[in-house]
């Protein structure tokens, strides 16, 4: 396969594996410990692989602690994995090569890397230096991350008299001076208010149409998710458990529907009838004045909506799926921690 053609982005069975120290509490641990020594292994990154094709968007998802993080340093060239291998424009990352590092950038939400006490321009500038940037495609750059980001008067200001939200934007606009072709973006919007979280995702949209970068995000803002990914990689206690489109998640580790009927009139239910049409499997969520909320088993979805119009003064009835966030909740609750793994696409 040609390099042209190639994922950016191709991860085999990639482990990190930290050695950590153990011992109990006391004094009498404390100095045992220091002749016997015990350490236990902890696999941060349990064999995951998947592949990134150029120009995608692709969801990075997993509660705290699943491996996210590490395995975007190790994709940066941060960290040396265990065991796996790694292909990202057809460079191995942690080799650091000089090429590789020109063509990707990582960005973590509240990191600093911009320096604290200058103004924002200069610390632009210090970037240019770095990536021998020439001057005039330089002022280009900014001037279009300026223009995307509503830069304006935050370039004059040094980075400590910046709100959260005005020095993510700074942080981000810094990080893409070089145009890379391969972003790790790591929580991005985190802490950032709703209007900022919003700017911030058109922004990313907006970047990678203009330059097809390539984008692994992860976010636990599950907003952030549905509006830039249509795929998502899943990890959970460093292993892969789902790798597909972002519907096919809901399809996969959700087994119900909500039904909400709205009435023409204050139905009058007969004793056990609305039970009767729900059955055991199902649940009554809410059911207030002229509105009833179900939560149904799939498989008899068109079932209970057929009884539910033959029986009732209905004046509306939709039928949803359950909102996305709700399903990654279930999903890293560990309800769904026995199913089997999907390959990479």
């Amino acid at each position: 396969m040609s390099a042209e053609l190639a994922p950016a982005i191709q991860v085999r069975d990639l482990r990190k594996t930290y050695s950590v120290p153990e011992r109990e509490g006391g004094v009498r641990a404390a100095l045992v410990s220091l002749v016997q020594r015990k350490n236990r292994e902890v696999a941060a990154v349990a064999g995951v692989s998947f592949d990134v094709p150029r120009g995608e968007i692709v969801g990075f998802l997993g509660p705290n602690g699943a491996g996210k993080t590490t395995t975007l340093k190790m994709l940066a060239g941060l960290l040396h994995p265990t065991s796996g291998e790694v292909s990202a424009l057809g460079h191995v990352p942690w080799r650091r090569e000089n090429d590789y590092l020109r063509r990707m950038t990582l960005v973590m939400g509240q990191r600093n890397q911009l320096a604290w006490d200058i103004p924002v321009v200069d610390s632009f500038e210090l970037n240019r230096a770095i990536f021998r940037i020439p001057a005039d495609h330089f002022r280009r750059v900014v001037a279009e991350m300026t223009e995307l980001l509503d830069l304006g008067e935050l370039l004059k200001k040094p980075v400590r008299n910046l709100s959260l939200g005005e020095r993510m934007k700074c942080e981000i606009a810094g990080s893409l001076l070089h145009q890379p072709e391969v972003l790790f973006l790591d929580e991005p919007t985190i802490g950032l208010d709703v209007t900022m979280q919003r700017r911030i995702r058109g922004f990313i949209a907006a970047y990678n149409q203009r330059h097809g970068a390539t984008t692994l995000l992860t976010s636990h803002y599950m907003a952030d998710v549905e509006a830039l990914c249509r795929r998502v990689v899943v990890i959970h206690q460093g292993r892969l458990l789902y790798d597909g489109e972002l519907s096919g998640l809901v399809d996969r580790f959700s087994p119900f529907k909500t039904i909400v009927v709205d009435f023409a009139s204050d139905p009058e239910f007969a004793d056990g009838q609305l039970a009767g049409i729900v059955g055991a499997d199902g649940e009554i969520v809410s059911q207030t004045d002229g509105r009833l909320t179900l939560r149904v088993p799939k498989a008899r979805t068109a079932q209970i909506t057929g009884q539910l119009l033959a029986q009732l003064p209905i004046a509306d009835l939709t039928v949803e799926e359950p909102p996305i966030d709700e399903v990654i909740e279930r999903v890293f609750a560990g309800e769904a921690r026995e199913a089997e793994p999907v390959p990479a696409a």
